[in-house]
């Protein structure tokens, strides 16, 4: 082997390899199920008082409506998905579509403002989440058809009319690309999106610079690994490229204090969305997908009153 192939080797053995390892590392902690238990129905960050605060409300949510409930589910490309439908005698229904590591249980939070403005509730876990099956986490890129599946169960099956979309963070970026498939039924009515991202690409660097992570070549590297694996372009593709083509109602919700889904983003997001019916609010406190804890009030009538304008 000539000199400078011996240069190279060592090149991508002593420098290059050592820093794929890690974001392989990175990549399998984010986005891969390795096990049941791993984003499973319990709270994903148990020490945060404030975080754990809003699951405990949400738990008093089911248990208040658990006479309402039934478990349900669904086949969608092939994997077995699984959910709880509050069934509160409406014809409208609403699926709340949580972020990632989120099972159904962190979307009882969310539910009060849609049962007062009248409207059944479907809880969801995501593909690879809670019950449901699913191993490789692709952000939503590639499991936006399961919201289309559900939105036709609770048409077809469950005789409800019209179908909302409320999406935090990666479950706002799913509910857009669903309503701008091509492929969503007139009956998926709108959506209401909390803290949507640009692109998940941005998100993590956020998130990196955010916990002082040294950010290049992992943050390349995490997203060569999501394009190679997951199969998910996080770079060049998202809901900025996305939202032009949306022509449905939409409801954003953005905290002025999210440092992760950006409010100058949140701006940008708004200006460039295609639909004539469009709505954007800031909230001034709230750390991002903690609005609502921070401000209920305002967060549940900007919620119903959004609805009530879609009737």
């Amino acid at each position: 082997m000539p000199w400078w192939a011996w240069v190279l080797l060592g090149v991508f053995v002593l420098l290059i390899l050592p820093t794929f390892v890690i974001s392989s590392i990175i990549y399998t902690v984010l986005l891969v199920r390795t096990g049941k238990k791993k984003w499973g129905r319990t709270c994903s960050i148990p020490d945060d008082e404030e975080y754990l605060r809003m699951f405990e409300i949400g738990l008093e949510w089911e248990k208040e409506y658990a006479s309402k409930k039934r478990e349900v589910e669904i086949k969608s490309e092939g994997y077995r998905l699984f959910g709880e439908y509050f069934d509160f005698g409406a014809k409208k229904a609403v699926i709340i579509i949580p972020g990632r590591m989120e099972s159904l249980l962190y979307s009882y939070y969310f539910a009060e403002p849609f049962r007062r403005a009248g409207y059944n509730v479907l809880t969801i876990d995501n593909r690879t989440h809670g019950l449901s099956d699913g191993v490789i986490n692709s952000l939503y890129c590639r499991e936006w058809p399961d919201l289309i599946a559900w939105s036709r169960f609770l048409h077809d099956e469950l005789q409800n009319e019209e179908i909302v979309l409320h999406g935090i963070c990666i479950g706002a970026s799913g509910a857009l690309f669903a309503l701008t498939s091509g492929k969503a039924p007139k009956y998926m009515r709108a959506m209401i999106a909390e803290g949507m991202y640009v692109n998940f690409y941005e998100s993590l660097k956020n998130h990196m610079i955010e916990q002082k992570r040294p950010l290049y070549p992992f943050a390349w590297e995490v997203a060569l690994l999501i394009r190679l694996i997951s199969r998910a372009n996080v770079v060049t593709d998202g809901p900025l490229w996305r939202i032009g083509k949306l022509r449905r109602p939409i409801l954003m919700l953005q905290s002025e204090e999210d440092t992760f889904s950006l409010p100058e983003k949140a701006k940008l997001l708004y200006e460039t969305c295609g639909s004539a019916e469009k709505k954007l609010v800031f909230f001034p406190k709230g750390i991002h997908s903690r609005i609502r804890i921070n401000n209920p009030e305002k967060y549940d009538q900007t919620i119903i009153d959004f609805l009530k304008d879609l009737s």
